[in-house]
């Protein structure tokens, strides 16, 4: 009966211990591939970031090489191209930006190497005589003339190099040195004035005054360099030439340091708080423009917006309801 009961029971399965250990070893196989894998991927994009970094890196490297000596040669238009490529990729790459703007002034005096006169500056053929053309040259000093001086001692130097040479020297020297100053002061014209002033410069060591003011001119050009491509740099240089000269300023755009200060303020505080998202940073440059005058729209609209990011309201806490208990008093019994 029990035998009977016994082959009539299910049998249970019984468990491949081998098969088990397959599955267990191949799983664990396809992990140590997998992993593999992902750590070759993450591995091969630091390798190419790096070697991307590095070759970028060495390219800069040899545009500035390529533009130093191009600006050496005096082939300023393609230094320029050269130190233009260099900022676009790296703005804080040593001596890059200072041998953009010297090419960009280095294209201005190859480009006009002799300066650009109305018709009545080239003087007429004077036939009375060297003493008649220096006195000529007097006059025009002496009225503030200083281009048609230039030309006037320009005639004297080729009809008689040897007349009056140490005076001569100091006529040229003033002329060019006035007419340097008043083109940066009065017209605008940065490149010419640096131009005149370095000329001067030939005759004798300029003034502290010429001098600063050619290095005046020269800072709002590597300024200028920066406009509209990388306002950080903008705010830097035009606001370490607002703080001492705030007033020079470039007939080409009419503004001067001051004002091109403000502006960059503004765009560089919309670029930190639309792109960069640095509500704070932002809003320290609008209030540094603040001091110029009233944000423009955009700025003001954006200044709103960072300062209530940086500066949240805090939460004024609940009045806590203050319950006043009466103390029953005893009233004191008659004996």
């Amino acid at each position: 009966m029990s035998e009977t009961t016994e082959s009539t029971q299910p049998m249970k399965a019984q468990k491949n211990p081998r098969r088990k250990r397959f599955w267990i070893t191949l799983l664990g196989f396809f992990i140590i591939i997998a992993l593999g894998v992902f750590g070759g991927y993450n591995s091969g994009i630091t390798v190419r970031t790096d070697a991307e970094a590095t070759q970028i890196s060495a390219s800069l490297g040899v545009e500035f090489e390529r533009g130093a000596i191009a600006l050496a040669e005096g082939r300023y238009d393609h230094a320029r191209q050269h130190f233009e490529y260099i900022v676009q990729h790296d703005v804080s790459y040593p001596g890059a930006a200072e041998g953009m703007a010297e090419a960009i002034l280095g294209m201005s005096f190859t480009a006009t190497p002799v300066p650009t006169l109305t018709p009545t500056l080239t003087p007429t053929p004077d036939m009375r005589g060297v003493e008649a053309i220096f006195a000529n040259a007097e006059a025009l000093i002496n009225a503030g003339d200083w281009a048609n001086a230039v030309a006037a001692l320009d005639q004297l130097r080729k009809e008689d190099p040897s007349y009056r040479t140490a005076e001569v020297d100091g006529m040229y020297y003033f002329s060019l040195r006035q007419n340097g100053y008043d083109k940066i002061t009065k017209e605008g014209d940065l490149e010419g004035g640096i131009y005149f002033l370095t000329l001067a410069e030939r005759f004798g060591p300029l003034d502290s005054t010429a001098n600063n003011m050619r290095g005046n001119a020269r800072l709002y050009i590597t300024a200028a360099t920066f406009w509209e491509i990388n306002w950080e740099q903008a705010v830097n240089y035009f606001g370490q030439l607002a703080s001492f000269a705030p007033n020079i300023w470039d007939g080409a755009s009419n503004q001067t340091a001051g004002q091109r200060h403000y502006y960059a303020l503004m765009r560089y505080g919309d670029q930190l708080y639309n792109k960069n998202n640095d509500a704070c940073g932002a809003y320290a440059q609008y209030s540094n423009a603040l001091a110029y005058g009233a944000l423009d729209e955009v700025a003001a609209k954006n200044s709103k917006k960072a300062y209530e990011i940086c500066y949240p309201p805090t939460a004024t806490p609940e009045p806590t309801a203050i319950i006043i208990v009466d103390t029953p008093t005893e009233t004191p019994t008659t004996p």
